[in-house]
């Protein structure tokens, strides 16, 4: 049985998910052996292992899904938050890889909501976060081998921003500067006063990151990092267009200043336009994060040796067939004809066929109640399979 879920949104970490999964197939496992007895009792017998894989699309819990299957070493560093305040932001140390979660320097979770206001906030704290975690995991590029070998990953999403990234070039030493010379007030209304771009003095000591991210949304337009995720994050309508327009004009800057067009890139209005900066600014376009992961993990290899998938998330929908990993999973595991039970706390929509969908009423589960989902769907998802 592969147990492989994402985190549910407000309420468990992928890993947390996992776990409950895990603690309910083991219910299911014993009831099915014992007093059931039957077909079920014997497809439980016969797969009485479980590999518990977490993941994560790229964005929020990246760092997680990956120490929990790779292991690591979570190290912290002190970074300009979203309000410039200083905050505490996370990086895993990997033996291949160094992690970092750009939500960890300029997540929402660190603004209040009466204070989110995506016009001032700022991502300058990714910059200095991508700085700490490259000096620490010994990215730079006069370090010796084998330590020069690892990557540098970057997980986008979940941020308070609609910058563009203009705060993180500027940590990295790029000089974003108004038509009188002077710096850019930081945040997205800041970048309405963008009139020429400097690059540092010296380069700042970064491999090309792999950057992941969890949706594919373009900078600018009606599907762009302004005018879908602005109110998420405290823009009001009248916000929003002022942050369309600013977004709009930084890309028209990048495009004369650095020769490259990065307004409709598929992930560049990630994490308010921070997929467009690493293209920019680092030469890094984001990926597709859920697929980056899957094979990272070994997801197809695991597929081919389970019987049953047990995934899920806080909220299937039409989205969740776009890129996001939970999606991705389900269409592997049906490609692979291995059936699925889905949990998740509400589900709006079939995933197709092959897929049994245990969801809650719509409210936000809790351990026990992914535990109990799959308690009560696994044994007869495990006795169609003993019979197929």
């Amino acid at each position: 049985i592969l147990i492989s879920p994402t985190a549910f949104k407000g309420t468990l970490t992928a890993s947390e998910a996992a776990r409950a999964m895990a603690r309910g197939a083991r219910a299911a496992l014993a009831d099915s052996g014992g007093a059931a007895g039957g077909a079920a009792g014997e497809a439980a017998r016969g797969d009485a292992d479980l590999r518990v894989v977490p993941l994560s699309d790229g964005g929020n819990g990246l760092l997680d899904a990956l120490e929990a299957t790779a292991g690591g070493k979570a190290r912290g560093a002190r970074v300009a938050g979203p309000l410039g305040t200083s905050v505490t932001a996370c990086y895993l140390v990997q033996d291949e890889r160094v992690v970092v979660e750009t939500a960890e320097a300029c997540g929402l979770h660190l603004v209040p909501r009466p204070l989110r206001n995506p016009l001032r906030a700022t991502t300058h704290g990714v910059g200095d976060l991508l700085l700490a975690a490259a000096e620490a995991g010994g990215l730079g590029a006069d370090v010796k081998e084998p330590v020069a070998r690892r990557a540098l990953v970057v997980g986008l999403g979940g941020s308070a921003t609609v910058d563009a990234g203009a705060g993180m070039a500027a940590a990295l030493g790029w000089r974003l500067l108004d038509d009188a010379g002077a710096p850019i007030p930081a945040g997205g209304q800041g970048l309405l006063r963008l009139h020429a771009i400097e690059p540092p003095p010296v380069m700042p000591p970064l491999p090309p990151p792999v950057v992941l991210a969890d949706v594919t949304n373009p900078l600018v337009g009606p599907e762009g990092a302004a005018a879908v995720y602005g109110p998420q994050k405290g823009a009001s309508p009248s916000d929003v267009e002022v942050l369309e327009r600013a977004l709009a004009r930084w890309a028209r800057v990048v495009e004369r200043e650095l020769g490259r067009d990065v307004s409709e890139i598929a992930g560049g209005g990630a994490a308010g336009g921070l997929g467009a900066a690493f293209a920019a600014f680092l030469d890094a376009p984001p990926r597709r994060g859920a697929e980056w992961i899957l094979d990272v993990v070994g997801f197809d290899r695991l597929l081919r040796e389970a019987r049953v998938v047990v995934t899920g998330e806080g909220a299937w929908d039409a989205q969740s067939s776009m890129g996001k990993v939970t999606g991705e999973v389900v269409a592997r595991a049906r490609a692979a004809g291995v059936p699925v039970l889905l949990v998740a706390g509400s589900a709006d929509g079939s995933p197709g066929a092959g897929v049994e969908v245990a969801a809650g009423a719509g409210d936000e589960l809790d351990a026990d109640d992914v535990a109990d989902l799959v308690r009560r769907s696994l044994p007869g998802l495990l006795a169609d399979a003993s019979t197929s």
